[in-house]
């Protein structure tokens, strides 16, 4: 089961949020909470409260709607931000010309999701190396001939 939760039209350009957002992405959300309280940048509160805000989601899924589900193995499956609109903006240069820039906002999205057991990950490894035991052994291909080295070109004899 996967809990999501977002924040539109953050007043921070994609790129920075993505900075922080790539700290916490496959983290457990504990351990993501105390990252995003120690780090400097001032996106950092905004995602933290978005991360609270997905826990609250599944919080509220497992007590409302019947659900079983460890808010302790909760991890960050995905955290992701995109553009939204951008605001044009002018501003003054020298000889009464003006420079456009523009003010970019983000729709940041967090996805957390319950990490299932240790138990079920050794069994899917087990059943590769079985698939690899029953396959036939492959033919290795001969190996390729080094190119004959050419002989130097012969010298043309002047005419006196």
């Amino acid at each position: 089961m996967e809990f999501r939760a977002e924040a539109r039209y953050v007043r921070v350009s994609p790129q920075k949020a993505r900075l922080v957002l790539d700290l916490i992405k496959g983290r457990r959300v504990e351990e993501a909470m105390n990252t995003l309280a120690f780090t400097k940048k001032g996106i950092a509160p905004n995602i933290q409260k978005l991360l609270q805000s997905a826990v609250e989601n599944a919080n509220y899924l497992s007590t409302e709607k019947g659900l079983d589900v460890d808010l302790d193995r909760l991890y960050v499956k995905d955290a992701i931000a995109n553009d939204g609109p951008r605001m044009k903006r002018i501003r003054p240069a020298p000889m009464g010309r003006a420079y456009r820039y523009q003010r970019r906002i983000a729709h940041l999205a967090i996805t957390l999701a319950e990490k299932t057991s240790g138990k079920e990950a050794v069994a899917t490894v087990v059943g590769e190396e079985e698939e690899k035991a029953a396959a036939p052994a492959r033919k290795k291909a001969p190996a390729k001939k080094a190119a004959k080295k050419k002989a130097p070109a012969k010298k043309v004899a002047k005419k006196k």
